[in-house]
């Protein structure tokens, strides 16, 4: 969702390091953009190589993308009067995007990764081209951009292809609430198209700042999601009378997983001073099932994968991602040097593994619900948590939509990354599909939000059930601020409505910030 706040707020430098929180300010809550005071020199510099090339006319070399064609056509040498039609048409031929647009936000992200990438100086572009990316994202002017398209190949060239067809006045954007013509779009919010001049149109739509974007984004939720997984679990643990002693430092200092232990740590501190707990500690069970003792163990491995694809992201939103580059050297001149930085397998992989990690948090969520509704396993509590079993189906059929998220998600979680479709007459014949990596990621990231969302709101109907015994404080904390979104369930009623609201108050941040009141910082 894009929430935009004060515009007054100081602006995200671009030309210089950024982090994940930076692109999320912009991203989601329209934090204004600016040039560091390096960027533009370095700029210029770069620049400066290129009109060299244009203007030495036939004594010039050929360079890829600046005076011959692209892609299986790059040997074909370019007249120097039909550079600029080189980089319109480039841009219109690769516009060929397809399906959903993409939601503000992404589109958002996308737009300050290309600035970003553009400041950097070393794609040889004009000053001129990144102040009209960020004039778009500091006045709302957004881009229709489709989903998909992109192979994550020489980057994400249909969609940001469509990104660049405003810059020159084509394509569609949004507006003060409106889908407009580009070039409308652009004068709406006092901002003027450019004709692109050489290589800017193969800078603008080389790269990888879709996939990126879109990673970045459900990293930071998944970083949410971790918490909130370990909460519901929690919860559930107490509504069905488990024991935290799985979760001694020491099992965890003899394994020595960081992810496993934090999540142990969590889970310690949100049982602290549970009455539940104490209620049993002589009764005759001696071990909880894999889906509440083993929750270190399997929250704590999807927290180290997802360690990793963040670092894998961190590197790429500071990264020059397209082709050809230019080298400054000491002497004042330039070198300019063909490669593939643009390749997605870097990010394709890491958000393969991203998503097999968060389903993984649904996978054994799931589970816990079966656990609460299955009155063969939910150590007394009613059949399906129903107020009055029978008569009443409870939360039968939530754990039936949550083991049907849990199914999709195990479809997504097939990596893209090992597929390739050689495109470009075979001149590209290894691709990522990185892009779909990162579309299937966001999939199961909201899949998983769901399936949290059941169980706690399951687990607080359990919770209910062992009244007037308190749960531990942080797990306490949870179910009071709950029963301020939900009521008890006191009879059948219609569960989507508690399941929306359940999900929201935790989208928010709003649970996990009432918890952490209590009990401190969750890892």
């Amino acid at each position: 969702m894009y929430t935009p706040i004060a515009k007054e707020q100081s602006p995200v430098l671009l030309g210089q390091p950024i982090s994940l929180q930076d692109l999320d300010d912009v991203a989601r809550r329209g934090r204004p953009v600016a040039l560091c005071s390096s960027a533009r020199e370095k700029m210029a510099r770069s620049r400066a190589a290129i009109d060299r090339i244009v203007t030495g006319g036939n004594e010039s070399p050929n360079v890829y993308g600046v005076n011959t064609g692209f892609g299986a056509l790059s040997e074909t040498r370019i007249d120097a009067h039909d550079i600029r039609a080189l980089q319109r048409n480039l841009v219109r031929s690769h516009a060929c995007a397809v399906g959903p647009e993409l939601d503000v936000p992404w589109v958002r992200a996308m737009t300050m990764l290309r600035a970003q990438v553009l400041a950097l100086g070393h794609s040889g572009v004009r000053v001129q081209v990144v102040e009209l990316l960020m004039g778009m994202l500091n006045r709302d002017v957004h881009a229709r951009i489709p989903s998909q398209g992109s192979v994550g190949a020489s980057g994400d060239l249909a969609p940001l292809a469509h990104l660049a067809l405003v810059l020159q006045g084509e394509g569609e954007a949004r507006v003060e609430g409106g889908l407009l013509p580009g070039a409308e779009a652009l004068r709406l919010a006092g901002l003027e198209p450019i004709e692109l001049q050489a290589k800017e149109g193969l800078a603008l739509i080389n790269g990888t700042q879709m996939m990126a974007a879109l990673g970045a984004i459900a990293l930071l939720e998944s970083a949410m999601l971790v918490r909130y997984a370990d909460l519901a679990g929690a919860m559930s643990l107490e509504a069905l009378q488990g024991s935290k002693k799985p979760f001694d430092s020491r099992i965890m200092d003899v394994r020595s997983h960081p992810g496993q232990a934090i999540v142990a740590a969590n889970l310690r501190t949100l049982l602290a001073d549970s009455q539940i707990m104490e209620s049993h500690a002589h009764c005759h069970k001696v071990q909880d099932p894999y889906s509440l003792r083993c929750m270190p163990q399997v929250h704590g491995a999807s927290r180290d994968a997802l360690a990793w694809a963040n670092e894998v992201i961190g590197r790429e939103l500071n990264a020059v991602t397209d082709n050809p580059l230019v080298f400054l050297r000491d002497d004042g001149e330039a070198e300019l040097i063909s490669g593939g930085n643009f390749h997605g397998q870097p990010l394709a992989l890491a958000l393969d593994l991203a998503a097999l990690a968060v389903a993984e948090l649904a996978n054994i969520s799931e589970r816990r619900v079966e656990q609460l509704v299955n009155p063969a396993l939910s150590s007394g509590l009613t059949p399906f948590l129903a107020a009055h079993s029978g008569l009443d189906s409870g939360l039968m059929i939530a754990q039936v939509a949550s083991a049907s998220l849990v199914s999709e998600n195990k479809v997504l979680s097939h990596p893209a990354s090992v597929d390739s479709i050689p495109s470009s007459a075979g001149k590209e014949d290894h691709v990522s599909m990185g892009s779909v990596s990162a579309r299937k990621l966001m999939q199961v990231v909201d899949n998983v939000w769901v399936c949290l969302a059941i169980e706690v709101l399951g687990a607080s109907f359990g919770l209910d059930q062992r009244q007037p015994l308190r749960a531990g404080k942080g797990v306490y904390a949870a179910h009071q601020a709950l029963r301020e979104v939900v009521e008890p369930l006191t009879a059948d009623r219609v569960l989507y409505q508690d399941i929306q609201r359940v999900q929201a108050f935790m989208r928010s941040s709003e649970l996990l910030n009432r918890v952490q009141t209590t009990v401190g910082p969750m890892g």
